[in-house]
C-alpha cells in the first residue's frame, strides 16, 4: 500500500506530505481545491507526460515521491532484480522530477530507470480508477483474467504455459527442419556431387605444404643435383676430399702419442670426427640417391596441387584441414537428407504430442471457466443491481477458439441496462457512468482473488446520490478490506465510509494561493460530511444528520 506521498513544487502544490492508512482513505473538498492536482501528480509516477506549465516555480525542479510497503508484493523484489534496482525490504520509493526546462527523471529505491521501467513498476503498485479508464472493462484480456482469477485458474495457467510453450517450440522445430530438408533436397544433386569430389580427392592434412616443399625441389633438381655432387666429391669421393686428409692427420697424430701430451685424447677426438663425418657423407649420397627417381613427378606433384587449389578454391577455405570439416559436414547433410523423412516423422508427432498436452490442460482451464463464468453473471448483477442498474441482464459468454497463448476461449461480457434490449458488448451498450459502477462491483468481486494493488478511485459515483450513493460507499468499504482504498468523492454516503478521511482545500498566504491537504480528526470529519451534505451553511441539524451517518456506518466507533 501507500504509505506517503510528497509532492512539492507542482500546480498550487507548494509542498506537502500526505501519509496515507490501510483501509478505506477518503479525499473531499470544494471543486477546484487540487484533489485532481493530486491525482495528476500521482499520476505522473504511472509513466504520464509531464507539462513545464506544472511546474510552479521555475526555479526549481518539481518532485512527485510516494513510499510503499513491500507486504504483498513479494513479486516486486523479483522485478527489482530482475532489472538491477536495489531492494529494500522496508519500502519501495518511487519518484519522478521535473526540471523547469521540462527534463524529466525517474527513480526506484534511488536507482535511475527510463520512464517505461517506472511506468512497468508503478502498474504493480497503484491502480488509479476513473471514468477515462473504465473501457478497460471492454478489454477481453481484462475480461479472461478476472474469469480466471475467480476461477483460480493461475496453477494451471502456470502448467498450460508450460506446455504451450513446449508446443510452439516442437513446431518451430519441425517447421526448421522441414524447410532445412527442403533446401537440402533441391541441393542434393550438386551436394552430391560437391561430396564425391572432396571424397575422392583423399585429403591429407598438411598435404599441401609438403608437395609446395617438393615442387620446390624438383624444380631445383639440376642445381640441387650439381651442389650434392660437390659436396660428396670435398666430403669422401674426390681426388684429394676431408676423409682422406683427416685419416693423414690421425695417422701423424698416432705417431705423437708417446710424445706429445694428451695426444690420445686429441687423436681419439680426431677419429670421432672422422666417423660424424663419413656419416654426414652418407646421409647426403642418401639424398642424391633419391632424387634419381621418376623425372615425372614434378608433373605428379603440380597436378595434384591444382587439384587442391581448385577445390580450396571452390569452397572458400584456406587449408586442407578445413576441406575436411567441410567434406564431413556435407557427409551428415546428406546422412539427414537420407534419413530426413524419418525424422520429420519424429518432429511431427512430438509436436502432435505436445499440441494434445497443451489442449487437455486448457480443455481442464476452459471447464472452470464455464462454470465459474455462469457462477459470476449471477454474482455481478446481485452486487449491480442496488447501484440503480434494477433492470441489468448480464451474459459472460465462453466460446471456443483455436488454441492460443490464452487456451482454448474467446470470453467476452455481455450486458442489457434496459428491459427488451439485446445483449451486447458493454462498450456498445452502458452509459460512463453505468461502466463505473459495473467496474466498482468487478472489483469488489475479485479482490480478494486478484493480486490488485492500491485502488484509487477518482470520483467513480458521479451522478449517483442516495441510497446507491451508499451502495457505493460499501463496495469501496468491503474492497478495502482486503487492500488500500483512496476514493476521492463528493458524496457524503461515501465519504462516510471511510477509516481516515482528508480534506484538501486552498489557502492564500502572503503572496499566492496553494493547495493544502488535512486529515480530519472527529469533529473535523463531523463538520466537513456536514457541509458537503447541507452546502456551505452547517447548522446543528446538518451536523447531527453527519453524526448519525457516521453513526450508522461506524456502529463500534467510538468517536460518539
Amino acid at each position: 500500500m501507500i504509505k506517503t506521498l510528497h509532492i512539492s513544487n507542482y500546480a498550487l502544490i507548494d509542498n506537502i506530505d500526505i501519509t496515507l492508512h490501510h483501509g478505506l482513505n477518503i479525499l473531499t473538498g470544494e471543486t477546484g481545491a487540487g484533489k485532481s492536482i493530486i491525482l495528476g501528480a500521482l499520476s505522473l509516477l504511472l509513466g504520464g507526460r509531464c507539462d513545464t506549465k506544472a511546474v510552479r516555480n521555475p526555479q526549481v525542479k518539481s518532485v512527485i515521491e510516494a513510499t510503499f510497503s513491500t507486504d504483498g508484493y513479494l513479486s516486486f523484489e523479483r522485478f527489482c532484480q530482475a532489472n538491477e534496482i536495489d531492494w529494500d525490504s522496508d519500502a519501495i520509493i518511487l519518484r519522478r522530477e521535473i526540471a523547469p526546462n521540462g527534463r524529466s527523471r525517474a527513480f526506484i529505491n534511488d536507482c535511475s530507470v527510463n520512464l517505461s521501467l517506472l511506468q512497468d513498476a508503478a502498474l504493480q503498485l497503484v491502480d488509479i480508477h476513473s471514468q477515462h479508464q473504465n473501457l478497460l472493462l471492454a478489454s477481453p484480456p481484462y475480461q479472461l483474467r478476472v474469469i480466471d482469477s475467480l476461477a483460480g485458474n493461475a496453477s494451471r495457467l502456470e502448467f498450460f504455459d508450460s506446455a504451450y510453450n513446449g508446443y510452439r517450440h516442437a513446431v518451430r522445430r519441425y517447421k526448421q527442419e522441414r524447410r532445412a530438408m527442403e533446401q537440402a533436397k533441391d541441393d542434393e544433386e550438386f551436394l552430391r556431387f560437391q561430396y564425391k569430389r572432396l571424397k575422392d580427392a583423399n585429403l591429407k592434412a598438411g598435404e599441401v605444404e609438403e608437395l609446395e616443399h617438393e615442387r620446390e625441389l624438383l624444380v631445383n633438381m639440376a642445381d640441387v643435383k650439381s651442389s650434392l655432387a660437390l659436396v660428396a666429391s670435398n666430403l669422401s669421393d674426390g681426388d684429394e676430399n676431408v676423409d682422406q686428409l683427416l685419416k693423414q692427420t690421425i695417422d701423424e697424430s698416432e705417431r705423437l702419442c708417446d710424445l706429445v701430451e694428451d695426444a690420445d685424447s686429441l687423436t681419439e677426438r680426431l677419429r670421432t670426427l672422422r666417423v660424424e663425418l663419413q656419416d654426414i657423407a652418407e646421409t647426403f649420397a642418401g639424398y642424391d640417391r633419391s632424387l634419381a627417381g621418376d623425372p615425372d613427378r614434378l608433373d605428379e606433384v603440380e597436378e595434384r596441387l591444382n587439384l587442391l587449389y581448385d577445390l580450396l578454391r571452390r569452397q572458400k577455405v584456406e587449408s586442407v584441414e578445413e576441406l575436411i570439416a567441410v567434406r564431413d559436414d556435407m557427409k551428415k547433410r546428406l546422412n539427414s537428407i537420407d534419413i530426413g523423412d524419418e525424422t520429420l516423422l519424429e518432429l511431427e508427432l512430438a509436436a502432435k504430442r505436445a499440441k494434445k498436452e497443451a489442449l487437455e490442460i486448457a480443455a481442464e482451464i476452459s471447464k472452470e471457466r464455464h462454470v465459474e463464468a455462469e457462477r459470476f453473471a449471477k454474482v455481478l448483477k446481485e452486487r449491480a443491481v442496488p447501484l440503480g442498474m434494477k433492470n441489468l441482464q448480464v451474459e459472460i459468454t465462453v466460446r471456443d477458439t483455436e488454441l492460443s497463448s490464452t487456451g482454448i476461449d474467446h470470453v467476452e461480457f455481455l450486458f442489457a441496462f434496459n428491459k427488451n434490449q439485446p445483449l451486447l458488448p458493454v462498450g456498445n451498450t452502458a452509459s460512463g457512468g453505468e461502466i463505473s459502477r459495473l467496474m466498482l462491483c468487478i472489483k469488489s468481486i475479485v479482490a480478494d482473488k486478484m493480486q490488485l494493488p492500491s485502488i484509487i478511485f477518482d470520483e467513480v459515483d458521479t451522478g449517483v446520490s442516495g441510497d446507491v450513493a451508499d451502495k457505493m460507499g460499501e463496495l469501496m468499504r468491503q474492497i478495502a478490506g482486503n487492500i488500500q482504498v483512496i476514493a476521492i468523492t463528493h458524496l457524503p454516503q461515501v465519504a462516510s465510509k471511510g477509516q481516515t478521511h482528508y480534506k484538501v482545500f486552498k489557502e492564500d498566504t502572503e503572496n499566492s494561493t496553494v493547495t493544502r491537504i488535512k486529515q480530519l480528526d472527529s469533529d473535523e470529519r463531523v463538520r466537513e460530511l456536514a457541509m458537503m451534505l447541507s452546502g456551505s451553511s452547517v447548522n446543528e441539524a446538518a451536523i447531527a444528520n453527519a453524526r448519525e451517518l457516521l453513526r450508522l456506518t461506524n456502529n463500534d466507533s467510538n468517536l460518539f
